[in-house]
């Protein structure tokens, strides 16, 4: 049974977040949360994220995501609740 204290949230950032080391220091941040999922680029020059953990970790990962490591320019960031089965063990950049 999954377990009710995960959150699973998609996250979809825009604005200067190509070029700019987004995934590898979003990879670092969840693995220093101990967040899980995935983070990859879209072809529309978004970066979309599946972060997983507890609310608190949730919630750490979608604040540090508006903003992104320095050189990126985060312009929106929308996110949405999923209820998926499917547990990540880590986090990775695909």
């Amino acid at each position: 049974m999954a377990d009710p204290h995960i959150e699973t949230v998609f996250v979809q950032i825009r604005g200067k977040v190509q070029g700019v080391g987004f995934r590898m220091a979003t990879v670092r941040r969840a693995h220093m949360l101990g967040a899980t999922g995935w983070v990859q680029n879209a072809a529309d020059g978004s970066v979309e994220a599946l972060v997983q953990g507890t609310p608190d970790q949730v919630d750490q990962m979608l604040e540090w995501l508006g903003r992104g490591p320095p050189g990126a320019l985060v312009r929106e960031v929308t996110s949405r609740r999923e209820f998926i089965d499917k547990r990540y063990g880590s986090f990775q950049q695909l």
